[in-house]
């Protein structure tokens, strides 16, 4: 199987997003040049990305717009119904059950779990939460595809062995800290507090630039937020 970077899967899931877009505008077909425009990459990228998966669209046509969204879905994974559970039912966890999105693309959040007794038994979006001591046993035997931790840092890492434990080879942590996964199981990370501070970084230092005369504020800003593998960038 070839490798291919998580920033090109990354720019894959983009294309996505603007190819349905396109859809509902009415758009059925484009080019490289558009669809790099529209994403802020380059027809050369964009082409060489695709390239990893086969042959797409004809010379001096483009792309076919519902072919190349079919494509990426199948490439994505997205043609089937994922299973997955919840664990973590504060903030973050309620909000991300109310998230509608998620079912659009194919991932059907059916179990929440939560350790405070308190918020056994209630009810978020259709589902009930459920206690923690429950969750190995409903992993396995409900067939959970990823798991979404969304619980607080120092009780993370041991969520997350139980999970892996009970079978689930993927993983989405919420929990500001770094985990640590055997070799098979995929994990992903999204730190919001990192993100915020790339962007304070951006704009500081475009501020500072701005005050030196140097460069304009735009461009000082262009390429200066430092990537943590939580969203797409360039190779």
């Amino acid at each position: 199987m070839k490798t291919v970077s998580e920033s090109t899967v990354g720019r894959l899931s983009l294309y996505l997003r603007l190819l349905h877009e396109l859809e509902n505008e009415g758009v059925q077909t484009l080019s490289s040049e558009e669809l790099a425009r529209r994403c802020g990459a380059t027809a050369a990228q964009v082409r060489k990305d695709l390239s990893f998966f086969g042959t797409f669209g004809k010379r001096g046509l483009g792309y076919g717009v519902p072919e190349l969204i079919a494509a990426l879905r199948s490439i994505l994974g997205l043609e089937r119904r994922w299973r997955v559970a919840l664990v973590g039912a504060g903030k973050i966890g309620v909000a991300l059950l109310g998230y509608q999105d998620f079912r659009r693309q194919g991932f059907y959040i059916t179990a929440v779990f939560d350790a405070d007794t308190s918020k056994i038994g209630q009810r978020w979006h259709d589902l009930d939460i459920r206690a923690d001591a429950e969750m190995e046993t409903a992993l396995r035997n409900e067939a959970i595809d990823i798991a979404i931790v969304a619980v607080p840092a120092e009780s993370a890492q041991s969520v997350v062995d139980r999970i892996v434990a009970s079978g689930v080879r993927a993983i989405l942590n919420f929990a500001p800290t770094k985990l640590i996964v055997p070799n098979g199981v995929a994990l992903k990370n999204v730190n919001m507090a990192v993100e915020l501070e790339g962007l304070s970084y951006a704009l500081a230092n475009g501020a500072r630039a701005g005050r030196g005369g140097r460069r304009s504020r735009a461009s000082s800003l262009k390429g200066t937020v430092p990537r943590n593998g939580a969203g797409p960038a360039r190779n």
